[in-house]
């Protein structure tokens, strides 16, 4: 059982120093004197140590137990507590691995154009690096200490994500490098030293039957007409569920009949547009007479004035509740669905329908189109796409 403050400010001194226990290898030591010290014990390769956390009651239960825990994520990668200590007690700044982030963060948010993708490489840094790594030096942090703090990651069973934060980390310490902060880069070390990433297929329906009865499902969907709307759009469009949840209303052109999203709400980073079918019209204007009032197409229900996009789980229910399990049909799936059938449908050139999905292009040469390409096709191929499902939804 863990020390209290009743029991801490009892404790009277005897004639030899005793221990009173706290938990994971925290403990307060009453000298002879009276005196009460913090400590903390551990091992790191079978050998023992032990650190002095500080004076109560200079040092409270709550901070000598917080300093604990942070003596103890760098236990569990290898580091020996002490060596923090000595270099915090110096009073020298050195350049630690935190600076070089967060001036790397700083650039990086000025270039990026995603600015969600920014937001997920700031977090995870901060999850699972700057607890281990973000008070070290750039070149005291040898290849296996960073193998060690990424198998965490790995062992969690988030493989992809292990591999994207090295990466991330491969990148900070080149900026290190360049800016002369850092003589090397360890993460170079450890190429194929993490486990394959897996590929992850959505699930997905692409037989014309079921398509069918996915599009009858789905217009005859019972709940929300936001959300019925949603489950057809997300067909008609096969955006990325993110884009369509925060489509917004300034987005829409109804005179050109068209969609379009700008660059830092794209995965990819470029202005994309998505030409509406007649199909796709009708239900915006069915749409605006429910949320038309607000900025975003598909608000939350928890905000009247629409200045929040529709959760991402909605459209997950809806799917659930119509019967469709997630081994069967994904909001992501709709994407692989009109793939599939225009791929299939020989109809169409590859190239513009990759375009239409707003994937990566293969080199720079490629990337060096704008986002406009291929858009007579793309307009031609969205109406025959919005047609073909009304065949199969009536067939």
């Amino acid at each position: 059982m863990g020390l209290d403050d009743m029991k801490i400010r009892n404790a009277q001194a005897k004639e030899k120093a005793f221990r009173l226990k706290d938990d994971y290898g925290l403990y307060l030591e009453i000298h002879p004197t009276g005196k009460k010290t913090w400590r903390y014990r551990y091992w790191i390769r079978q050998k023992e140590g032990n650190l002095k956390l500080g004076e109560y009651p200079l040092m409270s239960l709550k901070a000598a137990r917080l300093k604990c825990d942070e003596c103890r994520r760098l236990v569990a990668v290898g580091i020996k507590p002490e060596a923090r200590k000595n270099e915090d007690e110096k009073g020298e700044h050195t350049v630690t691995f935190e600076d070089i982030t967060n001036e790397w963060l700083v650039l990086h948010r000025e270039k990026q154009k995603n600015a969600k993708a920014a937001r997920t490489n700031e977090s995870r840094l901060k999850r699972y690096i700057m607890p281990y790594l973000g008070q070290m030096k750039p070149d005291d942090i040898q290849p296996p200490l960073l193998l060690n703090i990424i198998r965490r990651i790995e062992s969690r069973g988030i493989n992809e994500t292990a591999h994207r934060v090295l990466t991330l980390c491969g990148q900070i310490f080149r900026y290190a490098v360049v800016t002369g902060n850092a003589t090397r880069d360890p993460s170079a070390d450890l190429k194929g030293a993490l486990r394959p990433v897996k590929s992850k297929h959505f699930a997905t329906i692409t037989k014309p039957k079921e398509i069918g009865a996915l599009m009858r499902a789905c217009n005859e969907y019972m709940g929300s007409d936001v959300v019925r709307i949603a489950l057809l759009m997300s067909a008609l469009t096969f955006v990325r569920p993110g884009e369509l949840r925060h489509m917004e209303w300034s987005e829409i052109d109804f005179d050109a009949a068209e969609w379009r999203i700008e660059a830092q709400k794209m995965k990819m980073g470029e202005e994309h547009i998505v030409p509406l079918s007649r199909q796709a019209l009708e239900l915006l204007h069915e749409l605006w007479k429910f949320t038309g009032h607000g900025r975003y197409a598909f608000p939350s229900y928890r905000t009247p004035a629409g200045d929040r996009p529709m959760s991402e789980n909605a459209v997950i229910a809806a799917l659930r509740r119509m019967g469709y399990t997630k081994e069967e049909m994904t909001p992501h799936g709709f994407r692989a669905m009109a793939k599939t059938r225009l791929m299939e449908s020989g109809l169409f050139n590859v190239d513009a329908i990759e375009r239409q999905l707003a994937h990566a292009k293969r080199n720079k040469v490629d990337a060096a189109y704008n986002y406009a390409e291929y858009l007579p096709e793309r307009w031609k191929m969205m109406q025959w796409w919005a047609d073909y499902l009304d065949e199969l939804r009536g067939s």
